[in-house]
């Protein structure tokens, strides 16, 4: 059995500037003011956009995330519908075979401390349910019958493409302060990641708080 904190991998190699002048483009169609495009344009012009609400410009740009967390804050993501998703499967992942290194991965509760009462009630649970899921699979059932065991804190991998406007989206739901803490703590970060790779497109969305 292995615990682990939350992650992820941007997939895509990211040129703020690039995107930001593509989107500018877009959207200077609207207005036919393609002859005001400049080096320094861009971030201006993005600004002013999402000012006035014209955010379908940002629809022209995409990015692609794998994001490892829990099985609980996969089912929250895959509820923004605006996006493409492929996620591990317990259906067809047999967690005793080697590659899995024979054993379940749970994603640590953020909430506790490894001190915790609470935290060492999870962790024996979590262990409980380890050794009834090797038990079923060593009495011949399938990994899809064995899953009906696996709780929501198994870890799990989830490739999230979404548009810049639906990231932004994303975000304001999944950072503010009422989300559920174990999205916040992946949601925040990344966050962060992309504001320091794309100029202006997430500025205006901010959080605060710990995790």
């Amino acid at each position: 059995m292995r615990v682990i904190k939350p992650g992820f991998e941007i997939m895509d190699e990211i040129d703020g500037k690039e995107i930001l002048k593509k989107i500018e483009l877009c959207g200077r169609v609207c207005y036919k003011s393609e002859d005001k495009i400049t080096e320094e344009s861009a971030a201006k012009f993005i600004s002013n956009i999402l000012k006035s609400g014209h955010e379908s410009v940002m629809e022209h740009e995409k990015i692609t995330v794998r994001i490892i967390c829990d099985r609980g804050v996969s089912h929250e993501i895959v509820r923004h519908r605006v996006a493409s998703y492929s996620q591990e499967s317990t259906r067809y992942c047999n967690y005793c075979k080697d590659k899995f290194g024979n054993e379940l991965t749970f994603i640590k509760p953020v909430f506790w401390e490894e001190s915790d009462e609470a935290y060492q009630l999870w962790y024996k649970s979590m262990q409980g349910i380890e050794d009834t899921y090797n038990r079923l699979i060593a009495m011949g059932a399938k990994p899809q019958e064995a899953r009906s065991v696996l709780p929501n804190s198994l870890k799990t991998e989830i490739v999230v493409t979404m548009n810049l406007r639906e990231w932004r989206h994303f975000f304001q739901l999944r950072c503010a302060q009422s989300a559920h803490p174990q999205i916040r703590e992946v949601a925040c970060a990344l966050l962060e990641e992309l504001k320091g790779r794309i100029p202006v497109v997430f500025d205006d969305i901010s959080y605060s708080g710990g995790k």
